[in-house]
């Protein structure tokens, strides 16, 4: 377990004063990234062989968005460890020590040249520390597309401002450029994230939208050909206030 600390500030928050879910990923993001600082094993073996852990999918649930300058804690726990593979739960606590944002995340150990996938031998997976996973919904990593109608939207532009250090756009950036393809009236609490494939410096990112029956929202960020970098889907919790 790996914990950061932060307070919301006004880069963070939007017209309500509410954290973003863009900023509440960063911070997830910023967590799960600086947990590689508890585990020296891990971290020096992705150095050595030029490997870093991509993001696969994520799900994000709200329970609440912390308000403009609250206190707030990231927490990062990985609860599986394969040769190929780590899953890992990040939450973001409020002030008053209670859940926020729950997430759940599958990543896959890539060379950042090649991008060929990179096996961990047992004896650096064994030296991962590993916590329980946390109570909360889990859907499948894979997003099942329904038979809707679809709308092409105009190409969005990858800027430069979107690449992070592993030379590609951030996996936060996606869900950004997203959201502004929403109805402005949409407050989406949960988020479900597949990854596809990594978009480049000077990419379009060719936008798809729909809507299904129970009103939930799908976003393809695609190429020129239609292959996905990222599928998205927006809804409302169960038990949630449409």
């Amino acid at each position: 377990m790996y914990a950061t600390h932060g307070r919301v500030g006004a880069s963070g928050t939007g017209m309500d004063g509410l954290l973003k879910l863009s900023a509440a990923l960063d911070m997830i993001q910023d967590c799960s990234l600086h947990w590689m600082e508890s585990e020296p094993v891990f971290r020096d073996f992705l150095t050595a062989h030029n490997a870093a852990m991509l993001l696969v999918s994520r799900q994000v649930d709200a329970v609440r968005w912390p308000v403009y300058g609250e206190r707030v804690t990231a927490e990062t726990r990985v609860y599986e460890c394969r040769s190929f593979f780590g899953y890992r739960n990040t939450v973001l606590y409020g002030e008053d020590g209670g859940r926020c944002v729950l997430t759940w995340s599958a990543g896959a150990f890539v060379d950042r040249d090649s991008g060929k996938m990179v096996r961990v031998p047992p004896e650096v997976l064994d030296s991962v520390v590993l916590d329980e996973k946390i109570d909360m919904e889990y859907l499948d990593k894979k997003i099942a597309l329904p038979d809707i109608a679809w709308r092409l939207l105009e190409a969005v532009p990858v800027r430069r401002g979107d690449i992070d250090f592993n030379r590609h756009m951030n996996n936060a950036r996606y869900a950004e450029a997203a959201l502004e393809l929403l109805p402005e009236d949409m407050a989406p609490d949960r988020l479900r994230i597949e990854y596809k494939a990594p978009a480049r410096p000077g990419a379009l990112l060719y936008p798809r939208t729909g809507e299904a029956p129970d009103g939930r929202r799908y976003v393809l960020l695609s190429d020129a050909a239609g292959h996905p970098y990222a599928v998205m889907e927006f809804s409302k919790r169960p038990g949630k206030k449409t």
